[in-house]
């Protein structure tokens, strides 16, 4: 991360301090949870299935996208910024696509093959473990004793959260899909950190767009297959939901979240997307009408304790880390 004090080239944004980086994160791991509730308005009312929806958010968030990039390219007109080496960023653009990819359609088979509970414990259970080593091997980060605690605590949450409710039977064809899953998520957090680490994470607008670009393209065959069109008797309320799909919990959240990760260690962002399943919980309580369990509330408290603690600790550590270079 540059020093504070450095002034960005004319028409270069400032990197993002860590504390903005997080209320990025917090609010895209809130808006993803909305994404599940939507979905679930969705089949209750069409027939359409789980990765032909993962294909129109991603169509959807390029569509939405492509006018915001073509305004700020007009006010950008110019100035002029370091170009990012063309190497990097076409492992960037490629990585992030690839992964994006994996990281829906797996989840989405893995719900299919081995229940909703099973598959989204498995998946977000093991996206901070994959992500805690993954980071101590490219990158060198270290939890501490207080990560350490809180990953342990965050997961405890979520296992209590998910698990509480109505056991499923468990199918090891889920659990290993439910694992690549984690995979493609954990593979997209370390790059957009590693590439970030020196300022030069690429723009977050423009990586979302090209991701879902190749998104789309990857989900089409099996979109197809599945059922590409909706058939429904509420054609606008569907529509209207895939709307709300493609604008907050894509678009935007998934802008917000790749700013985020990028100036964020990646083992706390994993830890803050863990927010995803509490909002989820919330919304399927006040829209949905499922029942509030003990086990619910309680997994929710500790999720959230466990994101407020490793959040406060990555602010200190991000002060700290600013105080050695004006002291030295």
């Amino acid at each position: 991360m540059s020093n504070s004090s450095s002034t960005p080239a004319a028409g270069v944004p400032a990197i993002m301090s860590v504390g903005r980086g997080l209320t990025c994160l917090v609010f895209a791991g809130f808006a993803w949870g909305t994404a599940g509730a939507a979905a679930s308005l969705v089949f209750a009312v069409s027939d359409l299935g789980p990765l032909a929806l993962s294909f129109w958010r991603c169509v959807g968030g390029l569509l939405l996208l492509l006018p915001v990039l073509a305004m700020r390219a007009r006010r950008r007109r110019g100035t002029t910024a370091p170009a990012e080496p063309r190497r990097r960023r076409v492992l960037r653009i490629l990585a992030t696509g690839v992964g994006l990819t994996v990281f829906q359609s797996a989840y989405f088979a893995a719900v299919e093959a081995t229940g909703l509970a099973v598959g989204t414990v498995v998946t977000l259970g093991a996206g901070p473990v994959l992500i805690a080593v993954g980071a101590r091997l490219t990158m060198g980060e270290r939890l501490g004793r207080g990560g350490i605690l809180a990953v342990a605590g965050a997961l405890a949450g979520l296992g209590v959260l998910v698990l509480g409710g109505e056991g499923a039977e468990v199918q090891p064809s889920g659990v290993a899909l439910a694992v690549l899953s984690a995979a493609g998520y954990a593979a997209i957090t370390l790059l957009t950190r590693w590439l970030g680490r020196d300022g030069g994470g690429g723009d977050s607008l423009s990586t979302t767009a090209w991701a879902f670009a190749i998104g789309s393209v990857g989900l089409l065959p099996m979109a197809i297959g599945e059922g590409l069109l909706p058939h429904t008797a509420e054609a606008a309320r569907v529509l209207g939901l895939l709307v709300y799909v493609a604008a907050v919990p894509t678009a935007l959240a998934y802008a917000l979240y790749f700013a985020g990760a990028a100036v964020v260690r990646a083992a706390t962002v994993s830890v803050i997307m863990l927010l995803e399943p509490v909002s989820a919980a919330v919304m399927a309580v006040t829209l949905l009408g499922e029942r509030l369990t003990p086990a619910t509330v309680a997994g929710t408290l500790l999720l959230l304790t466990a994101v407020a603690g490793l959040a406060a600790a990555e602010a200190r550590g991000a002060a700290v880390r600013r105080r050695v270079p004006a002291a030295a």
